[in-house]
Formats: structure tokens, sequence, C-alpha cells
């Protein structure tokens, strides 16, 4: 059944979504650069009179330098999908349903930087559902092949679990299961509310 949306059979390179089944059951998934970042830099400029009586200026200053990973060469995945608003519980929920397959993966091994799980606690908010700009969910038959050549051009990548048969999205994390839910507002509506056009003005 073709399945409308955007589709990106190589990292990077958009092409209309129409659910080829190059994403199948038992390939890996992949997270490529940081989730949350892009969310936390927002966060760290719009709100940083409240951050700079918890964390250092400098502290500070190296969470708003961030930069977008850029990805020198196309690599050869099955599918693809941008970690954008709603973070990257997002990208695995959108992924998956499209293709109607299922997924298992933990939340300990999507990269994550230490001051996103910092400011994220001081607020309270999921950083996995947090604005992920620059991150990318990655289906491909051999991620630790991928993560190295990915790792080559100083990008951050993991493996995070796999592309299962069935429709059922399962975080497994400590020996425990648990199901993904759908996807909620973007973290950032809650403390920064015009963010999107704090984005559209650069």
């Amino acid at each position: 059944m073709d399945v409308q949306g955007v589709r990106r059979n190589d990292f990077g390179r958009n092409l209309k979504r129409m659910n080829s089944g190059r994403m199948k059951a038992g390939q890996d998934l992949v997270v490529a650069g940081y989730a949350g970042l892009a969310g936390t830099c927002i966060l760290a400029k719009a709100r940083r009179q409240e951050l700079e009586c918890r964390f250092t200026a400098d502290y500070l200053d190296e969470l708003v330098r961030y930069n977008k990973p850029e990805c020198r060469n196309a690599f050869s995945v099955a599918e693809s999908e941008p970690a954008g608003e709603g973070g990257i519980l997002k990208a695995i929920w959108d992924l998956s349903g499209d293709y109607r397959l299922g997924v298992e993966f933990s939340l300990r091994r999507i990269p994550i930087r230490q001051g996103t799980i910092e400011i994220c606690e001081l607020w309270g908010l999921n950083p996995y559902r947090l604005y992920s700009d620059g991150c990318w969910l990655l289906a491909t038959d051999n991620g630790g092949r991928l993560v190295e050549s990915l790792k080559k051009q100083g990008i951050v990548a993991a493996v995070i679990g796999i592309v299962t048969p069935g429709i059922a999205r399962v975080i497994v994390d400590g020996g425990e299961q648990s199901f993904l839910n759908r996807p909620q507002p973007d973290e950032l509506d809650q403390w920064v509310p015009d963010w999107q056009k704090r984005i559209a003005q650069k």
C-alpha cells in the first residue's frame, strides 16, 4: 500500500515517500545526530536569564554554539526520517507508521548531550520530544557499518534498535518493556511559545 509523505532513501536526500518496501523487519534503527540539541539551543537563548541562576555563562555559551551537522556524502539506507518538531520519538512513530511496521528500541542508546538532559530535568521536559533539527532516524541492513561511516565524518550516531514485524512500537530499557505513545506537542511549546517564529527569523 502506498503511504503519502516524504521519503528519503539516502541520508539527506528528499524524495516523495511511496513506501517502496525498502524498510523491512530485521533492519537496524540508527539515530544520527543528538536528540533535542536544537531545542536545547533555543531554550538556552530564550531563557538565558533564568538558566544563568543554575549554570555558568561559559556552559550556556557552549550550548548555544549549536551547529547542525553536515553530511558530506550520501549513505545507502533503506529509509530515513528527520527528527524535527516533536523530537526523535515523533520521527520513530511517523516512520514506523508509514511502513506499518513495528520497532523495538532503547531510549538509553539515543545520542543526547548532557546539557540537554540537565536543562530538561530543570523544567520537567522530555528530551526525546524536544525539537531535534539535524537529528535523523535511519533504517539500514547494517547499522554498525553505517555508524562507523558517519563517525568518520564527525557525526555522532548509534544503533538504537531494530525494525520488527507487526505494528507494536516497543521501548526496551533495563529489562522492562513499554509502548511508545502517540506524538505529543513539542516540549518547546511550554517554555518558548514563539519558538517556530524564532526559527523562521534566522
